[in-house]
C-alpha cells in the first residue's frame, strides 16, 4: 500500500512539473512572436480534410487578408507592377487626407507612366477629396490575371476621366473604388458582400470570369445593388436576378455567328476541338459552341485534344482529327495558357481552318501566337473601325498612347451604362429602375447599348480573322471578316 501511495505521488509530481516546464515554454515563444496574435486566425492548410480542394485551401488561408486590403480609393497600391516613388507618394498623401499633395503626386505618376490606369482612377478620387460623390465599384483579378485586370481599369478609368472632365454626373463627380478579387469565387463572394453593406456604393463593375460574376451577382441581386458585367455572360447569369446586367450578349448569340460563318461560309462540315478539361468555364464555352455547330448543320468529330493531357502530343492530335475527317480546328485554351494553343496551330500547320472564341481577341494572342495563328477566326463585340464616327478609340490612344482592345471597350461602356442611369436616378433602386426601362438606350464604344428583360445586351457580333499586319506592332493584326 505504501508503495503505490508513493508511486501515486511521484505520478502527480511528474506530471505537475510537465505542465510547468509547458506553461514557460509557450511564455519563451510567445515573447519571441512565434504564437500568433490572438486576433490573427491561426490556419493551417494540414488540418483541412484530405478530401479539401485547392480552392478551399486557398479561401481558408487568403481568409487572414482583411477585406478592406483588396479595395481602395487611392490610399494603397493594388497593381504593385506598376509601383514607383511619386504613385507611393500620392497613395501615402491620400491615406491621410491630403488630396492637393495626392492630385500633384499622381500627375506626376502619370508622367512617368501614362499608361496606368490605377493613376489615373486615383487621380480623378483625389479631386473629388471629400466633396459628396457617386461612388462605383470595380471589382477585378489583380492578382490573377493583372492584363486583364489593366483593361478593365484603363476601359472605367476613360469612362471617369471623361464624365468628371464635363461636370460629373447632374453637377456631382464620379467616384471609383477599385476591388482586388483575385479571379477567386470565395473572394469575389466575400467582397460582394460588403460592397451590399456599403450603402454609398450604388453599383458594381464586374467581373471578369463567368462564374464569378453569377455567383456574386446572386449576392448583389438579392441586396438590390446593381451589377453590370464588362465580359461574361452565360444563360445562368441571366437568371441571377432584375439587378443584374451584361454589356456582352449571351455567349450562345457568339457561338451561333461563328457557326453559320463555319457552316455556311467557310462550307465546312465536321469541326475537332480543342480544350482544357480542367477549367469548367471553357467546358461551359464547349457546350454552347457544339450546340450552335449542331444547329447550323455542323458536326464535332470524336477527336479527343485536350490541352491539360500529361500526355498531350500535338502533332499525335492533328493526324487522329484528319483520320476523323475534321476540316476545321476550334481552339479553345484558357487566356492566361495559351502554350498548347499555339503548339496545336504549329502543328497544324495550315492543314485545318482555325477558329476560337472572342476572349481569345488580345494583344497576347497576336504576340505569342503570331503566325501560328494566321487566318484564325474568331467573334467578337467590338473592333477600332467596326463603329464609325465613335470617338472612344481616338480618344483611347491620345489616353493611354496605344490601341486598346474590346475588354477595355466593353468596360467602357458598363460604366457608360451606369453614368446614364444616374442620370435618372441617385439611389440603387432608380439606377435598376432606369436601366430596365424599355427605351433605356446609352452610347458608348460598341454602339448604341440597349437590354432585353433579362438584362442581357440587345447586339449582333461580328467576325475578326488574325491577318499579317503593322497596327499592333506584332507583325499581325485582327482585320474585321467582311
Amino acid at each position: 500500500m505504501t508503495q503505490k501511495k508513493e508511486y501515486t505521488r511521484l505520478l502527480a509530481s511528474l506530471v505537475f512539473a510537465g505542465a510547468f516546464i509547458v506553461i514557460i515554454l509557450l511564455w519563451i515563444v510567445k515573447q519571441i512572436g512565434v504564437i500568433p496574435p490572438a486576433n490573427t486566425p491561426n490556419i493551417s492548410t494540414e488540418s483541412l480534410s484530405p478530401s479539401a480542394t485547392k480552392e478551399q485551401q486557398k479561401v481558408t488561408t487568403d481568409s487572414i487578408i482583411p477585406v478592406q486590403a483588396r479595395m481602395s480609393l487611392g490610399d494603397k497600391i493594388l497593381v504593385t507592377a506598376d509601383t514607383n516613388p511619386k504613385k507611393q507618394d500620392g497613395v501615402q498623401a491620400f491615406a491621410r487626407g491630403d488630396f492637393a499633395t495626392a492630385v500633384s503626386k499622381f500627375q506626376a505618376s502619370l508622367e512617368k507612366n501614362r499608361n496606368d490606369p490605377e493613376t489615373l482612377i486615383y487621380l480623378n478620387n483625389a479631386k473629388i477629396g471629400q466633396s459628396p460623390a457617386l461612388k462605383v465599384v470595380v471589382s477585378v483579378p489583380i492578382s490573377g490575371i493583372l492584363n486583364v485586370s489593366r483593361e478593365i481599369l484603363r476601359g472605367v478609368g476613360q469612362a471617369q476621366d471623361e464624365v468628371n472632365r464635363s461636370g460629373g454626373i447632374n453637377g456631382v463627380p464620379l467616384q471609383l473604388e477599385i476591388a482586388n478579387d483575385e479571379g477567386d469565387l470565395a473572394i469575389a463572394r466575400q467582397l460582394a458582400h460588403e460592397f451590399v453593406k456599403d450603402k454609398s456604393v450604388l453599383a458594381v463593375v464586374g467581373h471578369n470570369r463567368p462564374d464569378i460574376s453569377v455567383a456574386a451577382g446572386r449576392i448583389y441581386n438579392q441586396g438590390d445593388l446593381v451589377m453590370v458585367s464588362p465580359t461574361s455572360n452565360t444563360s445562368e447569369l441571366s437568371e441571377s436576378g432584375k439587378y443584374i446586367f451584361s454589356i456582352s450578349p449571351n455567349t450562345n448569340v457568339f457561338a451561333d455567328i461563328l457557326a453559320k460563318y463555319i457552316t455556311q461560309t467557310a462550307r465546312l462540315k465536321s469541326i475537332a476541338i480543342c480544350s482544357d478539361s480542367n477549367n469548367p468555364i471553357i467546358q461551359g464555352i464547349i457546350k454552347e459552341y457544339a450546340q450552335s455547330l449542331r444547329q447550323s448543320g455542323g458536326n464535332i468529330t470524336s477527336t479527343v485534344c485536350d490541352f491539360s493531357a500529361p500526355n498531350f502530343n500535338p502533332n499525335a492530335v492533328i493526324g487522329r482529327a484528319i483520320s476523323d475527317g475534321a476540316e476545321g480546328l476550334l481552339l479553345l485554351p484558357k487566356l492566361d495558357k495559351l502554350t498548347p494553343a499555339i503548339d496545336m496551330a504549329r502543328a497544324n500547320n495550315g492543314r485545318l481552318a482555325l477558329f476560337t472564341y472572342g476572349g481569345m481577341y488580345t494583344y497576347e494572342t497576336l504576340n505569342k501566337g503570331r503566325e501560328n495563328f494566321k487566318g484564325m477566326v474568331l467573334p467578337v463585340l467590338w473592333h477600332p473601325d467596326a463603329v464609325s464616327g465613335n470617338s472612344f478609340t481616338d480618344n483611347a490612344s491620345k489616353l493611354w498612347g496605344g490601341r486598346v482592345n474590346p475588354r477595355t471597350a466593353t468596360s467602357y461602356d458598363a460604366l457608360e451604362v451606369i453614368i446614364a442611369g444616374l442620370k435618372s436616378g441617385k439611389t440603387r433602386a432608380e439606377l435598376q429602375k432606369a436601366l430596365s426601362l424599355r427605351n433605356f438606350s446609352a452610347s458608348g464604344a460598341t454602339g448604341t447599348i440597349q437590354f432585353l428583360p433579362s438584362g442581357d445586351r440587345k447586339a449582333t457580333p461580328f467576325l475578326v480573322r488574325i491577318d499579317p499586319g503593322s497596327t499592333s506592332g506584332t507583325g499581325y493584326d485582327f482585320n474585321i471578316v467582311q
